[in-house]
């Protein structure tokens, strides 16, 4: 199947910055997985899609589930990723609003930092009609905790504000539960878990965190590097290893 269509940042940029997205991104709190597993029935004999599944940083949080879990992903190269990390799991080239599959395919849709990139309608009409009915849909995002200086300084050194100029549509002002009460989804109401998360990582980590970013990863090389500077300044007086903290918001609901 050919690689189908993605916002152009994103697919750049994801395209690019694969190998740094998997070197440089955290995974999932135990707590927020174990909420989603917990009220979902992720289990085994169950049958959970994964999307926009990326490098596999959420699948592989699944696996010990004992679900049978599929994947997709419309970026080639996370997609390369993915089958170098998890090469036992199925994963295909879709997209939340066009899904290889047939209708009541899956009892469980997961989607993992990506629901932003949808088109919340058709990405709703299509996990409604991959899902068995009563299924269930889980969302899960790591936000970088800015209340704290310098992770607010490392957003304000890859101009996170700007973020609108490079066409992503990402917020952590997004409520998604109230977005999904505000029109027809073919969900019933969405619960929310928040919790903490701390990603221990060392300089060059934290260079591949921030060169995973979609809009910087998109960019040509002498942006990247100087942004790469910049951030190397910022951790200069670091230990070793140091902590980035993130919260994480969880969400989950079924199919009506």
């Amino acid at each position: 199947m050919s690689e189908l269509p993605v916002p152009q940042v994103a697919a750049v940029g994801f395209g690019q910055g694969a190998a740094a997205y998997e070197a440089g991104r955290p995974s999932y709190p135990a707590d927020s997985v174990e909420w989603l597993a917990e009220g979902l029935g992720i289990a085994p004999g169950r049958r959970v899609l994964d999307l926009a599944a990326g490098t596999g940083k959420f699948t592989r949080l699944l696996v010990p589930t004992g679900a049978h879990v599929t994947a997709a992903e419309p970026v080639a190269g996370m997609r390369r990723q993915f089958e170098q990390v998890l090469p036992d799991i199925e994963i295909v080239d879709g997209t939340a609003e066009h899904l290889p599959f047939s209708d009541d395919s899956f009892d469980i849709v997961t989607v993992a930092q990506a629901f932003h990139w949808f088109d919340l309608p058709a990405a709703c009409r299509e996990i409604v009609r991959v899902l068995q009915r009563k299924g269930g849909l889980g969302i899960i995002f790591n936000e970088r905790d800015t209340s704290v200086e310098w992770v607010a300084e490392l957003s304000r050194i890859i101009r996170w504000d700007e973020r609108g100029t490079w066409q992503v549509p990402y917020t952590v002002e997004v409520d998604w539960a109230a977005r999904f009460a505000e029109q027809p989804t073919g969900f019933g109401p969405m619960e929310v878990h928040r919790s903490s998360h701390t990603q221990v990582l060392d300089t060059g980590t934290l260079v591949a965190r921030v060169l995973s970013t979609s809009y910087i990863a998109a960019r040509d090389k002498p942006a990247r590097d100087e942004i790469e500077v910049r951030v190397r300044r910022l951790a200069s007086g670091f230990p070793e290893r140091f902590e980035l903290p993130y919260v994480t918001h969880a969400y989950r609901c079924r199919r009506i």
